[in-house]
């Protein structure tokens, strides 16, 4: 009997902390057209002549924090999803997984889908939020892909879950074991993206930033938002938690370069929280599926250092969905 291929996707990772393979990762990463969207000219010179070779040796020293015995955290929580939904799914499925940069690649992970001669294939970007920058980039990859076989089978995909209610319980989980009530105020941090992507992703052209509150709730118009998603993401956990509106707030993480990035700032809203006199945060990262170095180093790191440094006590990470089974349920219930 024939399978059904199932491809999950994650961003990436270097494959060692070693400035030489950084660049490789920082380099592919960088030089995709919907990661820096800007002439390919003006791309190549800021992400070869600048961003590359300074940003190197920086970035290598935080993956050196991070790694273990086991590598990449990314990669290894990545691999332990895709071998935790193949035994969920059974033997009608093939599942492959594939970094968008680096390895494994998507076109080996696509070439091993072909050659299991699989009836069709399902592709899942790891990114709960939908951004042109992570899961389109995906979607344009794997089509491109495809595309050039000569018999090219039938291809789904999905295109976000950021409301998935199996999700959503994990991260919640994951939450009461750091007991919420005893947290001055909670962070929904996310990856941030440059405004003007967000505002590319408004077909009308009239929605999107021309009010404060564009992105608090869903509707026709942004429900490909990035910003607008992550907000409902925010919104279904603390709804689990019964954590109040005044009590939380969403914010955007990993900014780069001067340009306006989607806002607030996490950055701006440590500093506003530590002079009201706060001093313990809990922090989500509902963007990623796996801890990776946004959320071991950024957040358990840098944003408690940055905050202590203000006065604050202590800033406290939710773990990631990583080796959930109920994420590898929710995973298998997303396939067709």
């Amino acid at each position: 009997m024939s399978k059904k291929g199932i491809l999950l996707v994650n961003l990436g990772t270097p494959d060692s902390p070693a400035v030489s393979d950084v660049k490789k990762y920082l380099d592919q990463f960088l030089m995709d057209e919907r990661v820096i969207d800007i002439p390919k000219l003006n791309r190549t010179l800021l992400v070869k002549g600048i961003i590359v070779p300074f940003r190197s040796p920086k970035t290598a020293k935080l993956y050196k924090e991070i790694w273990n015995e086991k590598g990449s955290p990314l990669l290894y929580f990545s691999k332990l999803q895709a071998g935790m939904l193949q035994e969920r799914l059974g033997d009608d499925y093939q599942v492959e997984l594939a970094m968008r940069y680096q390895s494994p690649s998507v076109e080996s992970a696509l070439a091993n889908l072909k050659a299991g001669l699989v009836e069709s294939i399902q592709v899942i970007p790891l990114f709960p939020q939908y951004a042109s920058a992570s899961t389109g980039s995906v979607i344009q990859l794997v089509m491109e892909l495809i595309s050039k076989w000569p018999t090219v089978p039938p291809v789904s995909f999905v295109n976000s879950f950021h409301n998935n209610e199996l999700m959503i319980k994990v991260f919640a989980e994951n939450a009461r074991k750091h007991q919420p009530e005893t947290y001055d105020h909670v962070l929904f941090s996310f990856h941030g993206l440059p405004e003007r992507q967000l505002l590319k992703c408004d077909h009308t052209g009239s929605y999107c930033l021309k009010s404060a509150d564009c992105c608090q709730t869903l509707n026709d118009t942004n429900k490909f938002c990035y910003s607008a998603q992550g907000h409902d993401t925010a919104r279904l956990i603390a709804r689990e938690l019964n954590i109040s509106k005044e009590n939380y707030t969403v914010c955007f993480q990993s900014r780069l370069g001067k340009e306006p990035w989607v806002q607030p700032y996490t950055t701006d809203i440590l500093k506003k929280l530590a002079a009201e006199g706060k001093k313990r945060l809990l922090v989500f990262s509902p963007a990623f599926v796996a801890d990776c170095l946004e959320t071991l180093y950024e957040i358990t790191v840098e944003y408690h250092e940055e905050f202590k440094a203000l006065g604050g006590e202590h800033v406290q990470l939710v773990e990631s969905l990583n080796d959930s089974p109920v994420f590898i349920e929710a995973l298998a219930e997303m396939v067709n």
